[in-house]
């Protein structure tokens, strides 16, 4: 059956030397991998272009739901964040965010709230103008509570730690020893209770945005076993050093 769906591109491995797997999450289907055929030839410009991480697409796909990779029929391009190819910070915030999404969306499900976020968060991206070093890390927060941990307990009181296995925050320690120390919690604190407006104007160092991306990144390992080693983590740190 030919179907057709909306997509936002989250990573590509060649298969071929003319082909490529592009692994979507789909509105129609959740997490999608497609099959693009000419993706890897000499004239392959277009599509590759089409399959920039964060971009959003538009499939037609031979839809076998028994088949772990769908063949695509056509595809075109509905939205591509502005700035991205010229902007080293976008450009590598668009490849880190694409491989913590292929590694934390697993279902083959449709899951409208999380979709409807992340599109949204990429429409926020493409306009903003100020607080761009901060976007990854308030795009993390606040996809938490999409997936089901965001973290819980008063965040007002400065003299807290961040529990990281019970995902609150609390005044003592915990006896299991999986906890981050109060000038991190501080400021994970301050991430988690604002809002993507707010987020622009936390001011956070170079040393404190790689400590709080690191933080939340354990923080996720926690919950998804999934989450291996983001290889594009590295080339992030590096932008804001």
């Amino acid at each position: 059956m030919i179907e057709k769906t909306s997509g936002i591109v989250l990573r590509n491995f060649k298969y071929s030397d003319s082909g490529i797997i592009t692994h979507l999450f789909t509105e129609k289907f959740g997490r999608l991998a497609v099959m693009v055929k000419g993706a890897g030839g000499r004239k392959s410009g277009k599509h590759l272009s089409y399959l920039q991480p964060l971009n959003v697409v538009e499939v037609m796909i031979y839809n076998k739901p028994a088949r772990e990779i769908q063949q695509l029929k056509e595809i075109s391009l509905h939205f591509s964040p502005a700035g991205i190819s010229g902007n080293p910070v976008k450009s590598a915030m668009a490849l880190f965010l694409g491989e913590v999404l292929y590694s934390v969306l697993k279902e083959e499900t449709p899951q409208p709230e999380m979709y409807d976020y992340i599109y949204d968060s990429i429409r926020w991206f493409d306009n903003l103008q100020e607080g761009v070093p901060n976007f990854h890390i308030a795009f993390l927060a606040g996809m938490c509570s999409y997936l089901g941990i965001e973290p819980s307990g008063s965040r007002e009181a400065g003299d807290m730690v961040f529990d990281y296995l019970n995902g609150t925050f609390c005044a003592i320690p915990p006896a299991h020893g999986h906890y981050e120390g109060k000038h991190l919690s501080a400021i994970l604190s301050s991430v988690f209770s604002s809002s993507w407006d707010e987020m622009k104007n936390i001011p956070l160092t170079g040393n404190d945005r790689n400590e709080a991306l690191g933080a939340i990144l354990k923080y996720y390992s926690f919950h998804f076993p999934s989450l291996k080693k983001i290889n594009s983590v590295e080339v992030l740190k590096q932008v804001f050093r």
